[in-house]
């Protein structure tokens, strides 16, 4: 059965999670009471105008799901755990991996597989063009629309300042202190901070993602990229994800690319917006952070399962990257499942 808009796909997606509705005050959770092991889906919003989504759980089975979505939306969000395969109409199959992203979906056709076992966590803002057309523009008219941007594209991007919004509500809904009101007020300064980001400037950093034909690198100093150093890159990216617990130093990744290092460091920042050691900590600190919430294993064992030889220099980052030490964390998520009726883990 094809999906043919967004509610009808994340309802197709739960019934093959075998997740079943739970309805509270300002939100719906979805959960396996018979497998609560599966972790929930928590679902916030206003029908036909926006959603915000937080999603903490396993796959129970393989399927896959067809989708054909005529509707016009925006979805941005970011992924701290799981991978996704999918095929976009006729394109090859392609992969999703943890990253914050952005897209604007129009028309979009394909497939999407999910595999049994593997465990996702992520928080995403989902806004239909109805909430743009009967809400904001006669409110608003001054806001221009997002029609500069290619559509069905992901940018594996948003602004700092949405990205801390996002962990924001994420926080609050975890507590059950999220509300409409609030939720709504930070849906609207989502909206003012992107309208501010791509029309401040026609070189802004979505449609920079397009194209790299030079880099700045010093005060009066560019470096060129072509195709093939932009390839280069992006099989940078994959083996730095595959091998994020124990990864390759700047000179043997360099060799492995066959990239020189100045390329592709310059390169890797200006793509991805992180130094590459800045990606290969934000992937250990969320199986760092998916290990606290989900086993009893010690601190020292979880510092030596992302690679850190020193327990000490891991709780210190991991404190920089969450806000507090593994300890705590691991605390005030155990307090957390347990205020939403979920077992701690065992």
């Amino acid at each position: 059965m094809t999906a043919t808009t967004t509610r009808d796909f994340q309802q197709q997606v739960l019934q093959h999670m075998t997740f079943t509705p739970h309805s509270k005050t300002y939100y719906t959770l979805y959960k396996n009471d018979k497998r609560p092991e599966l972790g929930y889906f928590m679902l916030y919003g206003r029908e036909d105008y926006y959603d915000f989504s937080i999603g903490d759980y396993t796959i129970a089975s393989n399927f896959s799901l067809a989708f054909d979505h005529q509707e016009e939306l925006m979805r941005f969000g970011t992924v701290y755990t799981g991978e996704t395969q999918f095929t976009i109409e006729d394109s090859p199959v392609s992969s999703f991996t943890p990253s914050s992203f952005f897209i604007i979906e129009q028309g979009l056709r394909g497939t999407q597989n999910w595999t049994k076992g593997t465990h996702f966590h992520g928080a995403e803002i989902t806004i239909h063009q109805k909430y743009f057309d009967e809400i904001i523009k006669p409110a608003f008219p001054e806001i221009k629309d997002f029609k500069q941007l290619i559509t069905n594209y992901t940018y594996r991007y948003l602004p700092l300042e949405i990205a801390t919004i996002i962990q924001t509500l994420r926080n609050k809904a975890e507590t059950n202190t999220l509300t409409s009101l609030y939720l709504e007020s930070k849906i609207l300064e989502c909206i003012a901070l992107l309208h501010h980001e791509i029309h401040l400037s026609p070189q802004n950093v979505f449609t920079n993602q397009l194209d790299y034909g030079e880099i700045k690198i010093g005060t009066n100093r560019f470096i060129s990229l072509t195709a093939t150093d932009i390839a280069a890159i992006q099989k940078a990216h994959a083996i730095l994800t595959e091998e994020a617990f124990k990864p390759p130093t700047i000179k043997d990744l360099s060799q492995r690319v066959l990239l020189n290092e100045q390329k592709l460091k310059a390169g890797f920042s200006a793509k991805y917006h992180m130094s590459i050691s800045q990606y290969t900590s934000s992937l250990r600190m969320t199986k760092a952070a998916n290990l606290l919430s989900t086993t009893e294993l010690s601190v020292e064992e979880i510092a030596k399962q992302v690679g850190y030889h020193y327990s000490g220099n891991f709780v210190k980052m991991f404190k920089k990257v969450h806000g507090k030490t593994p300890l705590a964390f691991r605390k005030n998520k155990t307090l957390k499942l347990l205020n939403n009726g979920l077992p701690a883990p065992r």
